[in-house]
């Protein structure tokens, strides 16, 4: 399998850390930065050892990328992700896609259209243990009805920047409130239960500066029922429940960080606890990968995170956040 040759669009700090734990994966390298100011991602370039820097147009132009990493801020994602494709180039993006379900779609036309892959880069889909939790509900190990509880946030301690920003799609739910979703989605998806079915109840929340900044809500389908919360003023843990008849599936980090994967689930099976560990990996050289199979195999999704998830994910979190922006 060759080298797949990458560009970052968007030399930020989630970028950072791509460039760093790129060279763990198998089958990339990087090759070029690309920055709306030319002059920052030169030194960034410099800094990781890409050979090519420029604007996005000068990068996309090039024939010796095969694939782009897009972090910049949401409300950029769709516009880079699809002139990436209209220029031939493969799209790894940070999540969301899109801050919407509409300009989601958009994206995945334009990877249609292109016939080239498009992977949203929710990093705890790409670890063993998220294989690990879709093996036991496949398994029926744990069945509906499910209830799953999942929470992400964090306190920020500034109230600056993108986060804090309504025209840059900023708040809790864009942010980090696509962790729990999606982590919702995936178990639903393993258990059989019809996405299309998933839909949002009960939006909660708290307004600041007209974002919000505490958010919770309830996923619901026949047999399926998921809490989910997220905050980027007050710190929440990591940790997600399955709860099913015949067992319960517990991990106190689902979401991993940066440099390394989540490893750990507790599960409760027929009356006997069970602690399963796991290979840990690094989550930004693991979508990498992601990115490049399915560029190698013909494919224009993950089979991590799979377009229907992405599509559901979006559909959820524009309603969660209309709701809350309607009622907190």
């Amino acid at each position: 399998m060759q080298k797949t040759r990458w560009a970052i669009l968007g030399p930020g700090a989630i970028a950072e850390s791509f460039a760093t734990w790129l060279p763990s994966s198998e089958h990339g390298e990087l090759r070029a930065v690309a920055s709306r100011d030319a002059e920052r991602a030169s030194a960034f370039a410099a800094r990781y050892g890409a050979a090519v820097s420029g604007t996005y147009a000068e990068v996309l132009a090039r024939d010796d990328i095969d694939a782009v990493y897009v972090a910049t801020v949401h409300t950029t994602h769709a516009e880079l992700a699809i002139a990436a494709l209209e220029a031939g180039k493969a799209v790894l993006c940070e999540k969301p896609l899109a801050p919407s379900a509409a300009e989601t779609e958009r994206v995945l036309a334009a990877a249609e259209r292109a016939g080239l892959p498009v992977v949203e880069a929710y990093k705890h889909r790409f670890s063993p243990l998220a294989r690990a939790i879709d093996r036991r509900l496949k398994w029926r190990q744990v069945t509906a009805p499910l209830h799953v509880h999942a929470q992400f946030g964090f306190a920020a301690g500034s109230r600056d920047g993108r986060l804090f920003d309504p025209q840059l799609a900023g708040g809790a739910i864009f942010d980090v409130g696509g962790y729990p979703v999606s982590f919702a989605v995936g178990a639903a998806a393993s258990a059989g239960i019809a996405l299309p079915e998933l839909h949002l109840a009960n939006p909660h929340g708290r307004i600041e500066g007209d974002v919000d900044v505490y958010s919770s809500a309830s996923i619901e389908a026949h047999g399926f029922a998921a809490f989910v919360e997220c905050s980027i003023d007050t710190q929440l843990t990591k940790r997600a429940d399955i709860v099913g008849d015949g067992g319960w599936i517990t991990l106190e980090n689902a979401f991993g960080d940066r440099d390394l994967s989540p490893n750990v689930l507790s599960h409760i099976h027929e009356g006997q606890r069970h602690r399963i560990e796991v290979a840990q990996v690094h989550p930004f050289a693991a979508e990498a990968d992601a990115v490049s199979r399915a560029l190698s195999e013909g494919r224009l999704e993950s089979r991590a995170m799979p377009w229907e998830q992405t599509r559901t994910v979006a559909r959820l979190l524009d309603a969660w956040h209309a709701g809350v922006m309607a009622t907190g």
